[in-house]
């Protein structure tokens, strides 16, 4: 149950962010469905990649192609409602589908009896990796590679799932509220990850 709902919020979080994201870039319909589709999708694409499933598993996934082709449909239609609270809620969004696909991809691996190693990498991928082609295809410098907090929370998820502390739904579901809140809270309060910058090095020059 948990594997169902967490796919679907995942795949509406980020099928509707790759969709507002393209029309901020004014990229046509056509460019708007594409993007969001590759938000949504990308993660798992390269994860299966990563960890010996074939790419071809995600033609399955019939249903949740659909949820996101209703999603970014939603967006397209009704924009203005959407896109006036995007500053407010686009991080929210993005948070959601992090969290969910992070757990989701940690699953995955856990599923196919992998190491530890695995689960982190899957959660990370399946987490972030839908985000940074949507940034790379606007134009973006990717979330995960800004020195803010983000891949770590995916990181984590995938330590805790993948040691099996929580196997129950109800955990899950309580590391997805954390995860959440704690990615949210992390944007809002500016956390930051150790920053080296070469820029100002005099002794470069």
């Amino acid at each position: 149950m948990a594997w169902d709902v967490f796919s679907i919020i995942g795949t509406i979080a980020f099928a509707i962010s790759g969709a507002i994201v393209a029309m901020e870039e004014e990229y046509d319909l056509f460019g708007v469905y594409l993007l969001g589709i590759v938000t949504a999708f990308g993660g798992g694409a390269v994860r299966n990649t990563l960890i010996g499933v074939p790419v071809s598993a995600l033609w399955e996934q019939e249903t949740m192609f659909q949820i996101a082709l209703i999603s970014i449909t939603i967006v397209f239609i009704f924009p203005q409602n959407l896109l006036k609270h995007w500053h407010r809620w686009g991080n929210f969004f993005d948070a959601i589908g992090l969290s969910a696909f992070a757990i989701q991809g940690a699953l995955f691996a856990v599923r196919l009896d992998l190491p530890i190693s695995a689960a982190i990498v899957a959660a990370v991928l399946t987490g972030s990796g839908g985000g940074i082609i949507r940034d790379l295809l606007a134009g973006r410098k990717p979330l995960v590679l800004r020195e803010e907090v983000y891949a770590v929370w995916a990181a984590i998820a995938g330590v805790i799932v993948g040691l099996g502390l929580f196997k129950q739904d109800i955990w899950l579901y309580v590391i997805f509220v954390s995860m959440t809140a704690l990615r949210v809270l992390s944007y809002m309060r500016n956390w930051r990850l150790p920053l080296k910058s070469l820029r100002n090095n005099n002794s470069l020059k």
